[in-house]
Parts: C-alpha cells; structure tokens; sequence
C-alpha cells in the first residue's frame, strides 16, 4: 500500500534513523524528539505511557546499563492507515560494546505506529516482543 508514497516512506524512515542515530549517541532527548507527547511505549515489564516518561527512561539507561549501546534494526514492513496514520514492523536488537552482532536470544520484533499531524510524521507508539528464535 505504499506505492504513490514515496515522499511518506522516506519521512517515515528519515524518523526511524533519527531515533536510532540518537540512541547510538546516548541522547534521550533526541531519541524522543520525534514522538508524540503521548506517546507510549510497551516493552517486557513496562508501559512508558508518555515521550516525557520515555525519555526519563531512556536517560537513566543510557547513564546505566545501555552506555555505550547501539541498535540493529531491519524493517521488515510499512503499511499506511489512511493518510495520517502507518505501522512499520522491524527486527531489532541492542549491541553492547564490543559485539557486532545481535545474539538471536536478544532480537526482538517491535511495531511502530507513526502520525501524521501538520505535515510531520511522528511516532504514536511502540511495542516489542522477542522474536522467534529461528528454525533449525
């Protein structure tokens, strides 16, 4: 469904690369700049129900246990919803220092729901899950 969208898909992306060019950086602020004040965002054990509590979060991580930390992350689908409104499906995963590769066991598969509000896309919310470890 996204054939005639072109200008829509490469915003859309341009948003999903800022967010995770700012987690590489460790900038909370940056990683959020995108969002929706209310947004929210669900991960195993945690509802994160606004970009304020997703940044403080994402903060605290990256002064923490994700310091120094990365992203991998593969789209597997967009699909729109009508004009204003698009979900986009990727596999992703934290590499720590060091690694160049994301472990299968910490691979997740996350959905991101994306807005369209005067003109700009931004992130609604996002979801993961771990992914299915892979056939033999």
């Amino acid at each position: 469904m996204s054939e005639g969208r072109t200008e829509d898909v490469a915003a859309i992306r341009a948003v999903l690369v800022a967010s995770y060019r700012a987690w590489d950086a460790g900038d909370a602020d940056g990683m959020v700049a995108d969002y929706t004040a209310d947004a929210t965002a669900i991960m195993t054990g945690s509802l994160r129900d606004s970009r304020d509590a997703i940044r403080r979060s994402m903060a605290l991580a990256f002064d923490g246990p994700l310091k120094g930390s990365s992203t991998a992350n593969k789209q597997l689908s967009l699909r729109f919803l009508g004009e204003v409104g698009a979900i986009v499906v990727s596999e992703s995963g934290i590499l720590f220092a060091g690694e160049t590769e994301v472990p299968d066991a910490r691979k997740v598969n996350a959905t991101w729901v994306l807005e369209k509000r005067d003109g700009r896309w931004l992130i609604a919310a996002y979801h993961n899950s771990p992914a299915p470890a892979p056939a033999n």
